[in-house]
C-alpha cells in the first residue's frame, strides 16, 4: 500500500511540477474544469427549454459555450511557453465538444 501512495505523491508532484513549469496552477484549473459543470448543465438545460418553446436561446448557449471552455480560457491566460500540441490537442478537444453538444441540443429537441 505505501508503494501506491507513494506513486500518488509522485504524480502530484510531476503535475504540479508541470504547472510550476508553464505558469498555471493545476489545482485552479481543475476547480475551473469540475466548477463549470453544472453551470454548462444549467444553462445547457435553459437554452434547451428556450428552444422547445420557440424562444431565443443565444444567450443560454454562449454561457454553456463559455462555462466549457473556462479552463482552457484560464490556461491561455495564465499559460507561458505551453507547446503548439496542447493548443493542437485543445482545439480538438473543443471541436468534438461542440459537436457534441449541438447534437445533443438536437436529440432534446
Amino acid at each position: 500500500m505505501d508503494d501506491v501512495w507513494s506513486k500518488v505523491l509522485a504524480a502530484r508532484d510531476g503535475i504540479m511540477a508541470l504547472g510550476a513549469t508553464y505558469g498555471v496552477n493545476p489545482v485552479i484549473f481543475a476547480a475551473i474544469y469540475i466548477g463549470a459543470i453544472p453551470f454548462f448543465l444549467l444553462f445547457t438545460g435553459i437554452a434547451v427549454r428556450r428552444l422547445r418553446a420557440g424562444e431565443a436561446a443565444v444567450l443560454p448557449i454562449m454561457g454553456a459555450g463559455l462555462c466549457f471552455i473556462s479552463a482552457y480560457l484560464y490556461l491561455a491566460i495564465a499559460g507561458r511557453g505551453i507547446p503548439a500540441w496542447v493548443w493542437g490537442a485543445l482545439a480538438l478537444l473543443i471541436a468534438y465538444g461542440a459537436w457534441s453538444a449541438v447534437r445533443s441540443f438536437r436529440a432534446r429537441l
